[in-house]
Formats: structure tokens, C-alpha cells, sequence
């Protein structure tokens, strides 16, 4: 397996740097505090990991080397993005009192953030461009894959824990109204810019 660790911090870098996964943790953890927004940090690696599983198949091929593959799934991923951030706008102010606790099931916030991965362009390009360069065709395939993809796993899970963990700490500073509104304009008007940029990039 080729420059393992360079893979590490590469990939250490991508899950660190800002983008809609990030985001959508942030949100979770202020709106229901860490324990809760952990489903999602579950779905957003697993979403990866899927990714990851079908640009080693002929689909990620086609994708990477199709112009209308690229454009259909950069459409779809920025609307979806687009409607994401449109609704933090019209929702109500966030309230971080305990009747909320409900909302934060399971399988809503788990598919939510691994849906949300195949609009994210990071982990998208990513794995169409980097992922494959670190697999040495001439040793084990399977074994360099999951090796590859655990090590992406486990940084999305520290990594994004610890964006909520220290988004946690300053509820305290947005249970008003006001606040509440003020964090669902800035993350609905992020999910917004990062729809358009999806949709200006270029293949």
C-alpha cells in the first residue's frame, strides 16, 4: 500500500476541512448535544464508505470519466443541498429544550447525514480521485480497501465528534430565540453556497 501515511494526513485534512458533513454536525450537536448528533458522524462514514465501494466498481469509472455522469450527479447533489439549506431557513428557531430530544431518533439522523455524503464534493472527488492512488494493483485489493476505508472511518468519526463536542459547549450562548434563529440562517445559507458551488464546479 503505497505512502500510508501521507493517505493519513490527506485524508485527515478532508474530514477536518469545512464542508456540509461538517456543518450538519455542528447543527446536530448545538440543536440535541453530542449524544444525539453521533447517528449522524455514523452516517456520514458510512455514506463514505459506500462511495468509496462504488468508484473501485465500473460506476465510479463511468462517473469519472463521463461528462454527463459528472453533470447529471453534480445537479442533483447541489438541489439537494439547495433544499437542505432552504428549509434551515424556513424552519423555526432552534430550542435546546428537552421536548426536542425525539426529533434526534436514530434512523432519521443516520440516513439524513449518509444521504447528505453523496452531495458532499469532498468526499465525492475523493474518492474518484484520490482514494485509487493509494491501491497497489499488484498486492491485495480487499485487503488495501478496507484498510484504506477504516482508516477514513475512524478519522470522520474522531474528527467530527470532536467538532460536536466543542459545539456543545456553547449552547449555553444560543438558547434565545434570536440565537436560535441566527444558527439556522448561518447553517441554511452554508448548505445554500455549497449547493451553488457544487453546481459552478467544473468536471
Amino acid at each position: 500500500m503505497k505512502l500510508f501515511p501521507l493517505y493519513v494526513m490527506m485524508s485527515a485534512l478532508t474530514v477536518a476541512s469545512p464542508g456540509p458533513g461538517v456543518v450538519m454536525t455542528l447543527t446536530n450537536a448545538l440543536r440535541y448535544g453530542v449524544k444525539n448528533a453521533f447517528p449522524g458522524i455514523l452516517g456520514l462514514a458510512a455514506g463514505m464508505v459506500f462511495i468509496a465501494a462504488l468508484s473501485s466498481t465500473g460506476l465510479g469509472v463511468l462517473v469519472a470519466a463521463s461528462p454527463l455522469a459528472f453533470t447529471i450527479l453534480k445537479f442533483v447533489g447541489a438541489a439537494y443541498l439547495i433544499y437542505l439549506g432552504v428549509r434551515l431557513w424556513l424552519a423555526p428557531p432552534f430550542q435546546f429544550g428537552q421536548e426536542q430530544a425525539h426529533e434526534a431518533n436514530f434512523t432519521k439522523r443516520f440516513f439524513e447525514a449518509f444521504t447528505l455524503q453523496f452531495t458532499n464534493p469532498k468526499a465525492l472527488f475523493f474518492c474518484l480521485c484520490v482514494f485509487p492512488q493509494f491501491i497497489d494493483q499488484e498486492e491485495n485489493y480487499l485487503l488495501q480497501f478496507v484498510i484504506l476505508a477504516a482508516t477514513y472511518v475512524l478519522l470522520i468519526i474522531a474528527i467530527h465528534v470532536a467538532y460536536a463536542a466543542t459545539a456543545a459547549r456553547t449552547r449555553r450562548w444560543l438558547t434565545s430565540p434570536h440565537g436560535g434563529r441566527v444558527l439556522n440562517a448561518l447553517s441554511g445559507t452554508m448548505f445554500i453556497i455549497f449547493g451553488l458551488l457544487l453546481a459552478l464546479m467544473q468536471a
